[in-house]
């Protein structure tokens, strides 16, 4: 444990351990939580975007304090509105890169996570691309969701390299901004959904 007035920061083990613990949401989450797993502790460079076939990332399903509203960005490669996040890039207090990443994404000053438990889990699978003029193999992001609140009114920034532009919306309209269908349906409605139970 941390000594006085020191942070304590989660490592592969406490992850690990939060994932065994953690209740799936549905069959999805079951089958997604297994691999997640199976990679941690078998895939010792799994917290690196170096492992070309997958790696851990960090999202975040921000809301308002109402939580009538969550926050998107306009992604660029994805051509769609979509959740927040990034790569763990070998930082294994995914929660922290969850808050890092939305500050780096949309400009917010202030973000909190409104609980450090999981608020979801999910395997994506994510196309080859283009990024910063070279090519990006197909490969799986092993991905850990977070709960945060940040207030809708504080000022909002685009990050030019990743998106267009950041805005909040309603529940429902998070929904049909999304142009990615498996996204939306099996991703972004489950987390809503979450979000109406917790209310």
């Amino acid at each position: 444990m941390p000594g006085k007035g020191e942070v304590y920061k989660m490592d592969r083990g406490d992850l690990i351990k939060q994932i065994e613990s953690y209740c799936p949401y549905n069959e999805q989450e079951e089958t997604d939580r297994q691999m997640i797993l199976k990679c941690l502790k078998e895939e010792e460079d799994i917290f690196d975007r170096g492992n070309c076939l997958a790696h851990m990332t960090a999202s975040a399903w921000v809301v308002n304090p109402g939580r009538t509203k969550v926050l998107m960005v306009y992604h660029n490669i994805y051509k769609s509105w979509s959740w927040l996040g990034g790569h763990a890039d070998n930082e294994q207090d995914l929660l922290q890169v969850a808050v890092r990443e939305v500050k780096e994404e949309s400009g917010l000053a202030r973000v909190r996570p409104v609980s450090e438990d999981i608020y979801s889990l999910e395997v994506l699978t994510v196309d080859g691309h283009e990024k910063r003029g070279a090519y990006v193999g197909s490969h799986l992001h092993l991905n850990v969701t977070y709960l945060l609140e940040a207030d809708e009114n504080d000022a909002l920034f685009s990050k030019a390299d990743e998106n267009s532009g950041a805005a909040w919306f309603g529940l429902e309209d998070s929904l049909k901004a999304s142009s990615e269908p498996w996204i939306r349906q099996r991703i972004y409605a489950k987390l809503n959904g979450k979000l109406k139970k917790q209310g």
